[in-house]
C-alpha cells in the first residue's frame, strides 16, 4: 500500500484539507523514522524507565489508538482492542511478536480507512460515544487529538531510533 506524500503542506486552504494533511504528515513521519531498522533493533526497549517504549510498541500503540477514537468513540463500535483492564498497555506489550514492517502496512491500510471515513462526515459530527466528562466530542476535535498524539510520539520514536542506529532526521 502507498502512503501518501510526507508533506505537511495542504494542496488547498479548507480546514478539513489542512486537518488531514498534519495528520497524513505525522503518520508518514512516524513511518519514514522506521525505515530501514532492523528487527532487533524495532524491539529493542533502550530506556530503562519505559520496557514497553519500543519502535515497534510505538507503531502499534498509534495504530490502536486510531481504532479507539475513530471506531469506538466516533463510531461508537465495540472496543475490540488488544488491551485489557489487567494489561490496558497490551498493544505495545504484543508489538515485539510481529515484524514492524507488518505493523507499518497495518498501519497504513487502516489509516486509508480512517482517511475515507474523515472525507465522509462533517467535521463537526459528534461522535457516538461520551467521554469520561459526558461530553461528545466532534470529529474536527479527534482529528487535532490524534495530529498532537501521533506528534509527540514521533518524538518517542526519534530518540529510540537514535538510541537504537544513530539514525536521526527530521
Amino acid at each position: 500500500m502507498t502512503s501518501p506524500t510526507r508533506t505537511d503542506t495542504p494542496s488547498a486552504w479548507d480546514e478539513r484539507t489542512q486537518l488531514t494533511t498534519f495528520l497524513d504528515y505525522a503518520r508518514a513521519t512516524a513511518r519514514a523514522k522506521c525505515e530501514g531498522v532492523s528487527a532487533e533493533d524495532a524491539r529493542k526497549a533502550p530506556l530503562p524507565g519505559s520496557p514497553l517504549m519500543t519502535l515497534s510498541g510505538v507503531i502499534n500503540h498509534l495504530r490502536w489508538v486510531e481504532y479507539y477514537w475513530f471506531q469506538v468513540v466516533f463510531l461508537g463500535e465495540e472496543d475490540e482492542g488488544p488491551w485489557t483492564e489487567e494489561d490496558p498497555d497490551r498493544e505495545m506489550r504484543i508489538a515485539v511478536d510481529f515484524p514492524l514492517p507488518q505493523l507499518l502496512d497495518e498501519y497504513e491500510e487502516q489509516s486509508a480507512r480512517y482517511r475515507e471515513l474523515v472525507a465522509g462526515r462533517d467535521l463537526d459530527a459528534k461522535a457516538e460515544r461520551a467521554g469520561r466528562d459526558g461530553r461528545r466530542v466532534d470529529l474536527r476535535w479527534i482529528i487535532l487529538h490524534l495530529v498532537e498524539e501521533t506528534a509527540r510520539h514521533n518524538g518517542h520514536i526519534d530518540i529510540l531510533r537514535e538510541l537504537a542506529d544513530g539514525r536521526t532526521g527530521d
